[in-house]
Order: structure tokens, then C-alpha cells, then sequence
């Protein structure tokens, strides 16, 4: 695992174990396998009610869709413009 230590060191994401590239996309799958299962899907469980674990998947993968976005906003840089430097000066 010494290994793992170098490469974490040079991927600080993976230290963490989040890939900021899917949050976006997973929050999106989510919204279509839950609404997939709430409206185009007509099997009976018994003691599952797959309508309601769709709309649940899908409200979970807004919020995950607004929360990434937020994030993703959060995370840009922001360029701000400075004086010229070094300021000249008023001859």
C-alpha cells in the first residue's frame, strides 16, 4: 500500500475517494432509474413498492444534481482584476 500513499499524494481527489467529474452524472442516473421505476415500471413485490423507491431515486437525485452544481460552482476559481503593476505613476 506504500504505493497508494505516492499516487493519493499526486490525485488529491482519490485521497478522498470522490471523482468530481461523476457527481454530476451519477445525480442524473438517479434521476432516471427513479423515474424509470415510478412510471414505466408495472411488477408487483410483495412488501416493495417500486413506485415509491422511483420517486424517492429521483428526489434523491435532484437534490444530489443541486448539490453538485452547487459545489461544482463553489469550486471554480474567480479571477478578480487588479491595478496594473507596477501602478504608474501621475508625472
Amino acid at each position: 500500500m506504500t504505493h497508494r500513499a505516492g499516487f493519493t499524494r499526486m490525485c488529491p481527489s482519490i485521497a478522498i475517494g470522490v471523482d468530481h467529474r461523476m457527481r454530476i452524472g451519477s445525480s442524473i442516473g438517479l434521476i432516471a432509474i427513479g423515474l424509470i421505476l415510478a412510471l414505466a415500471v408495472n411488477v408487483d413485490l410483495s412488501g416493495i413498492d417500486l413506485t415509491l423507491v422511483g420517486w424517492i431515486l429521483a428526489a434523491v437525485g435532484v437534490v444530489g444534481l443541486i448539490a453538485s452544481l452547487a459545489l461544482a460552482r463553489r469550486s471554480r476559481p474567480v479571477v478578480v482584476a487588479r491595478e496594473e503593476y507596477p501602478p504608474q505613476r501621475g508625472y
